[in-house]
């Protein structure tokens, strides 16, 4: 198998994970506060969060593919995260999931397509700074794994 067919099985298993985890929560669930510091995140905030950073993530991520540089330096990813979260609001939990469910499948379609070369192409990340395409791959999946960590202490806390 190729490192690129493990990237995006990786994901599509990890996308129906996170799908069977969201589709379980209770209304009550879903305004658990996750993340206190700074604005405060909950269930529902942190997939809005999936869906727009992984959006985000591709476009950026296909900008390098094509040679472009990546963020500028003075990218500010807590503004931008802000940001987001206001342009999702008026969505629901159950829109919020639809959209997860498209962005991982166009994420996945575009790992796939991805060869050996562009894998070792170069840019900016907005978190990982100078890095490879493979680099931001492998952060995608990360990412998720890393807020799946923090949000299910929550939900052990609930119970």
């Amino acid at each position: 198998m190729s490192e690129i067919f493990d990237f995006a099985e990786k994901l599509r298993a990890e996308g129906e994970r996170f799908v069977e985890i969201f589709s379980a929560l209770s209304a009550e669930q879903w305004s658990a506060e996750v993340y206190t510091e700074g604005q405060t995140w909950t269930l529902r905030d942190v997939l809005s969060h999936f869906v727009t950073s992984e959006r985000a993530l591709i476009k950026l991520f296909e900008s390098i593919r094509q040679g472009g540089a990546g963020v500028s330096d003075d990218f500010d990813i807590d503004r931008y995260n802000a940001a987001q979260q206001n342009k999702n609001k008026e969505f629901s939990t159950a829109e919020l999931l639809e959209q997860y469910k498209q962005v991982r499948a166009d994420c996945i379609a575009w790992v796939s397509a991805l060869t050996a070369e562009d894998l070792e192409r170069k840019g900016r990340h907005p978190f990982l700074g100078e890095a490879t395409l493979r680099e931001m791959v492998k952060l995608l999946y990360l990412h998720q794994q890393t807020h799946y960590r923090d949000f299910r202490n929550v939900l052990t806390l609930e119970r």
